[in-house]
């Protein structure tokens, strides 16, 4: 058999562009590795090493779908845990538990996709193309925190949230101008052994360099400067009940569960605050009086319990819904409450209910309403504190009150959901780097784990391993004055991409004058 040059040569050309394909997806399967519970960072600069060599000389349409694929590579793999929700209740939603990982992954992976087009067609242009697929992935990033409702979850930074020293960054730029960095870094480390002179070889590498050396000795300074040692305040205990998803609210083991957390386990000690999870107790608390009259006798005469509990309020147009944080007295008063404001789509609300014909995975009374947004809580003589409830934890600069800045983050949640995949170690990365962003300790009580509290430099302070009954007893660290994101939050990272495109535009001269004040003197 003769086969031509022309049809040999296309036979080349598909076997490398399905190649490339193979290659990006697996560049994004790396990421979901550098993503904690793995937390391996490197793979995080091979991941983006791989995609722009991978994105070189492509055109923006086959740019656009190497982004695809490459974010198919990190979504199908990185929210695959999303499929143990549909088994609590298997015989109503488990047939959608594959269509909604695929279906979410497809949604997602748009963003990187629209960012490599962006990218190619900005660097055909003549612009280098290190920075134009930095700048369009933290700007995809950014829209995909913000389109609709948003769901900013696994961004490039959170590969450094198991990483102290490099982390610290965000609290100048914030985990958008973090994942522009390494990006930034990635890529020109990718195209310095690129078709390129020595020159701009030398250049591209001292550039990747510098980024490192900058985020780590940034990191290292602002660690090195702090003292752990006198950072302690109120005595606060965390209480993980661990109580499965599918016996929460059965009337059956109702009176167990509430056992489990009026008396966790451990030795009894001091303690001023008590935190419970998103939803802690199985029923509407504010109207229970009695329970909560009760509940008063086990805390301290100044002491205030945090927990999670779904709200109804009566109108004229009938019962409205909050998935609620109580702040209960000793005597069992309700002190102030806080109502979640960004709800999870299709689990707490249907999104345009009025055109989509689907009902929402979680089985209750009704849609929730949302609340007016991040407050600040004053609980009597403790330190005010900043609630984020599960899923509002998640967003870069929306835990925290800008009017009235609180002492520290309360971030309830319920991840028994999804069992003992990776998601709720996924989950956890995200209010760590609020922490590090706010310049404000956190702690975390999460009904089957991870619960944890983290001073405002993200570092460990005590954790609880997840599926374990437990609780924490410790003092809770002290905030840091606001940081640079605190205070202008992702202008911060605007700033940073600015600052970068001025230096690379003005190189070019500022190398001119350099040469002919060598040549004149």
């Amino acid at each position: 058999m003769i086969i031509s040059d022309g049809h040999l040569f296309s036979g080349r050309t598909h076997l490398r562009r399905l190649a490339r394909l193979g290659i990006v997806v697996a560049a994004g399967a790396c990421l979901v590795l550098a993503l904690p519970p793995y937390s391996i960072l490197p793979l995080a600069l091979v991941a983006f090493v791989a995609l722009a060599r991978a994105l070189r000389g492509a055109s923006a349409l086959g740019a656009f779908w190497l982004g695809y694929m490459f974010g198919l590579g990190q979504f199908v793999p990185g929210l695959f845990w999303i499929t143990e929700s549909f088994q609590v209740e298997a015989d109503r939603f488990g047939w959608l538990a594959l269509p909604a990982v695929f279906g979410l992954a497809g949604l997602l992976s748009a963003f990187p996709a629209l960012a490599c087009a962006i990218a190619a067609r900005v660097a055909r242009s003549g612009l280098p193309p290190a920075l134009s697929l930095a700048t369009a992935w933290a700007a995809s990033e950014w829209l995909r925190g913000h389109v609709v409702t948003g769901f900013p979850w696994n961004l490039a930074a959170y590969t450094l949230a198991d990483w102290t020293v490099p982390s610290q960054a965000a609290s100048v730029v914030g985990s958008y101008g973090l994942g522009f960095l390494l990006v930034l870094c990635a890529s020109l480390a990718a195209l310095a052994f690129g078709r390129a002179d020595r020159h701009l070889r030398m250049l591209r590498l001292t550039g990747a360099t510098a980024i490192l050396l900058s985020v780590a000795g940034f990191g290292v300074v602002r660690l090195a400067t702090s003292d752990p040692a006198s950072d302690r305040g109120t005595q606060v205990r965390v209480v993980q009940p661990n109580i499965a998803q599918n016996a929460k609210w059965d009337n059956t083991s109702r009176k167990a569960d509430i056992l489990r957390l009026f008396f966790p386990v451990g030795p009894p000690r001091v303690f001023r605050s008590s935190v419970w999870p998103e939803t802690a107790w199985p029923g509407f608390h504010a109207e229970d009086r009695g329970a909560r009259v009760t509940l008063g006798w086990l805390l301290p005469e100044t002491g205030v319990l945090l927990t999670g509990s779904p709200e109804r309020e009566k109108t004229q147009a009938g019962a409205v819904h909050r998935n609620s944080i109580l702040a209960i007295a000793p005597d069992g008063t309700i002190l102030t409450r806080y109502a979640k404001h960004h709800l999870v789509p299709f689990g707490e609300y249907v999104h345009w209910r009025s055109v989509l014909p689907f009902q929402r995975l979680v089985q209750s009374l009704g849609d929730f309403a949302p609340g007016p947004g991040p407050r600040t809580l004053a609980i009597g003589p403790h330190p005010c504190v900043g609630v984020a409830i599960c899923y509002e934890a998640i967003f870069p600069g929306n835990v925290a009150d800008d009017a009235i800045r609180p002492d520290w983050i309360f971030n309830a949640t319920n991840d028994a959901w999804f069992g003992t995949t990776i998601g709720p170690s996924q989950h956890l990365a995200s209010p760590r780097m609020r922490a590090v962003e706010e310049g404000l300790p956190l702690v975390r009580a999460a009904n089957t784990g991870i619960s944890a509290v983290v001073d405002a430099y993200s570092r460990t302070v005590a954790m609880l391993e997840l599926g374990t009954p437990a609780i924490i007893d410790t003092r809770l660290p002290r905030p840091l004055s606001p940081t640079p994101y605190a205070r202008f939050g992702d202008w911060t990272a605007l700033a940073l991409v600015l600052l970068a495109w001025v230096i690379i535009r003005l190189r070019p001269r500022l190398r001119n004058m350099a040469f002919l004040t060598r040549i004149s003197t």
